[in-house]
């Protein structure tokens, strides 16, 4: 089933790489939406895609980039009509 979820990532998390390596995989995994920077060192990612695969996206996100430090991620469902018809950064 198609969802579509907010990810907000605290630590250590930019001008390591970070949103390439978000949006590498989440394009492997076939997900679609963006990956940008916040204010205060936080990262927003939106996700749409089954299910099983931003649960995916979600690990490799607390675990796989080797510079990052993840303190806490938080994770909110999404009700909008926006669609996305691919994965991008947005700048």
């Amino acid at each position: 089933m198609e969802e579509k979820v907010r990810v907000l990532v605290y630590g250590r998390v930019q001008g390591i790489g970070y949103r390439n390596f978000v949006k590498k995989h989440a394009k492997m995994l076939g997900l679609r939406g963006y990956v940008r920077n916040l204010p205060e060192n936080k990262v927003e990612a939106v996700f749409c895609g089954e299910k099983s695969d931003i649960e995916k996206m979600i690990e490799i996100m607390k675990r796989n980039h080797p510079l990052a430090e993840v303190k806490d991620i938080k994770i909110e469902r999404l009700k909008t009509e926006v669609e996305f018809s691919d994965f991008h950064i947005i700048y």
